[in-house]
């Protein structure tokens, strides 16, 4: 049993930087993540480059068709291979794609074309009768290939596909000898640019940024598991109007400004709503914030210190959070591709889609009854040119094949339309070519309070993320610290472990309670069902993984020198049910990927923790002491380590193992 639990682990051990769930971590008006914003540590800043618009296209190519290596990718993926083969030795004359999928009743996977199949053929000639006869075609002409053990065809032909147990255990056994990097998926892709986080200059990041945050960071760490080339852009809104409602403050407020630093501006998010108050209520001091946004943009030494100064300030602010979330971005925001914007106009309008309307430039778009402006009335740039200024960079300066947003579902008809007009522009391919590049609008709902409405302060303040951090990671303290001292093992325990540990289940807490839910829907927020440690949570994966951590442990053995010398068998049905669902892990990935859907994952780390918990329960060799489980088989112990890979989990291996020590004394004790 050894084997299996070994596999358990790796499937959640630190080796996967990448796709770390790391127990755990956007209104477009402003954008909800908007302000895409970055910081000193957490986030590299992108100046301006002298990039210019010469002749270079975006070119549609179809997903990419190279021959992958035998063995490579999921489970799914190297069946359809198999698959492919038969396809085209069993109606030559027709072109389709492999239908597999996994089977819930009577095999482990099942191809299903014989009926498309037959809807194509039938009265052509053919030599088949039905699709049942189509179906053994299909089953017959499978090459040989160690994975399948055997094959059968039921009803109207859908392939029941039987894996060999020698052919998943060796699978399972290479994970643990090569690492969790060898199940990576094949996505169609090699780069691709994710769009998140994104808050605005000048304001504090707030529970709003919370979801495109989370969810953006976790895409971001499956494509990158998934060997894709992935740039995180954090597009900040650090150019518009309200910079020169704050500058003008600064320069009224504090003539010497430059000599105090940022002491002037102080608490930046008071300083912008009493800016934002002598805005609404001075006319005198709104046209020189107009004007002053003007002498911004025209480069006025000046003015563009001042807005260097404020955006500092910001970045300073928002890197609280990124640190706290363990999430890195790379920050181009609207001031780096404003240079863009008028030679990206130029095109639109010499291939005849801008026009103007009651004094904007518009471009009409067939479906929406209003257009969409990218000149305003004022000769002013907005959020759709800077959009697609960058969409323009990203695909012929930085050659992402699949550019995805993430912001919430609010701003869905915004990026319709802006697509739509890309594509006009011929810039991408209609969708249903199945093409890249590509574009996706990754929308998510709202974070709700227990009111039923958007989360809030009883103020009614929106709340601070920073503090809403801090308040998970405290809750997660005074717990641990309450159990550690009722089991008399808090003097075990330096202030460095509380607070690491603190860290790990309060912050993985947040994230998990984001990630677990389909990303569309709004999702009620509460301390208490996040920190619980019963159903699907954070604390209770940790549990699960803690579980597995201490049969490890208590084995006695050299994991490392497990891997090599242990086997992997599956033997008993319930080592059967876990190892394919181990082997499972790739393609689920895949999916998550393919549909945007992080919620996916967090489905299969939940039932993997379910399907260990009743191998554990029925396959132990061995004895019991106390309530805490001995595995003694090598190979499930090799299988305990398995399931930890495919878990994720850790966070650091010191962190994370006196994480479960805390969480397995506390369950086992």
């Amino acid at each position: 049993m050894r084997a299996l639990a070994a596999a358990a682990s790796a499937v959640a051990a630190p080796t996967p930087a990448r796709l770390r769930l790391r127990l755990p971590l956007a209104p477009r008006a402003p954008r909800s993540g908007h302000c895409r914003a970055a910081s000193s540590s957490r986030l590299l800043r992108v100046s301006c480059s002298t990039t210019t618009m010469g002749d270079e296209t975006s070119t549609s190519v179809p997903a990419q068709e190279q021959e992958p290596a035998v063995g490579a990718g999921s489970v799914k993926q190297q069946l359809s291979r198999l698959v492919i083969s038969s396809l085209r030795a069993t109606v030559p004359e027709v072109e389709v794609e492999p239908m597999v999928e996994v089977s819930a009743k009577f095999a482990d996977y099942q191809c299903n074309n014989a009926m498309g199949l037959w809807s194509k053929i039938k009265g052509s000639g053919t030599s088949f009768k039905n699709p049942n006869a189509i179906g053994q075609a299909i089953a017959k002409n499978l090459p040989s290939s160690d994975i399948i053990e055997s094959t059968s065809v039921a009803g109207p032909g859908f392939v029941n596909i039987t894996l060999s147990n020698r052919w998943v255990a060796k699978k399972i056994q290479d994970m643990l000898v090569n690492g969790i990097n060898t199940w990576a998926p094949i996505l169609p892709v090699k780069r691709a640019v994710i769009d998140f986080s994104s808050p605005n200059i000048a304001k504090e990041m707030h529970v709003g940024h919370l979801r495109s945050t989370i969810i953006g960071d976790t895409l971001a760490r499956m494509f990158e598991f998934s060997n894709v080339n992935v740039l995180r852009r954090n597009h900040v809104g650090d150019w518009g109007t309200q910079f020169g409602m704050l500058i003008e403050y600064l320069f009224e407020k504090f003539p010497n400004w430059q000599e105090i630093g940022s002491q002037a501006i102080g608490d930046l998010q008071i300083f912008y709503k009493a800016s934002k108050h002598r805005f609404d209520n001075d006319q005198e001091f709104k046209e020189r914030a107009q004007q002053g946004v003007v002498r911004l943009q025209g480069g006025e030494e000046k003015y563009r210190e001042a807005w260097k100064k404020i955006c500092d300030i910001s970045r300073s602010e928002f890197d609280l959070v990124y640190k706290r979330l363990n999430v890195e971005l790379e920050e181009m925001g609207e001031s780096f591709y404003n240079p863009y914007i008028p030679q990206v106009l130029a095109e639109l309008s010499s291939k005849g889609l801008i026009q103007e309307s009651e004094g904007a430039q518009v471009i009409f778009i067939e479906g929406y009854q209003i257009p969409l402006i990218v000149v305003k009335r004022d000769g002013g740039f907005n959020y759709a040119s800077t959009d697609l200024a960058a969409l323009w960079y990203r695909l012929n300066v930085e050659k992402a094949e699949w550019i995805i947003y993430v912001t919430d579902v609010g701003q869905q008809q915004h990026f319709e339309m802006f697509f739509n007009a890309a594509k006009m522009a011929g810039w991408l391919p209609d969708p249903k070519e199945k093409k890249y590049p590509k574009t996706s609008h990754v929308g998510f709902g709202l974070v709700l309070g227990s009111d039923g409405k958007r989360f809030r302060t009883r103020s009614t303040e929106v709340v601070r993320l920073v503090e809403l951090l801090d308040e998970a990671k405290s809750r997660s303290k005074s717990e641990l610290l309450q159990r550690l001292t009722e089991n008399g093992k808090i003097v075990d325990w330096t202030d460095e472990e509380l607070e690491q540990t603190s860290e790990a289940v309060g912050y993985g807490a947040v994230k998990y309670a984001d990630l677990k839910n389909n990303r569309l829907t709004n999702y009620t927020f509460s301390f208490e069902q996040m920190l619980s440690d019963k159903g699907n949570t954070a604390v209770y994966l940790q549990y699960a993984h803690a579980r597995i951590c201490s049969i490890i442990r208590k084995s006695n053995k050299d994991v490392e020198e497990l891997k090599m010398s242990g086997a992997i068998s599956l033997d008993h049905p319930d080592e059967r049910v876990l190892g394919l669902y181990l082997i499972r892990f790739a393609e689920v990935v895949e999916e998550a990927c393919t549909n945007l859907l992080p919620n996916v994952v967090c489905e299969y780390l939940y039932n993997l923790s379910e399907m260990f918990t009743k191998f554990y329960t029925n396959c132990q060799l061995g004895h019991r002491r106390r309530r805490a489980g001995y595995c003694f088989a090598k190979r499930r112990l090799l299988s305990c380590v398995s399931a930890s890979s495919c878990s994720g989990l850790r966070r650091s291996t010191s962190c994370n193992w006196r994480c479960a020590q805390f969480i397995f004394t506390n369950q086992f004790t």
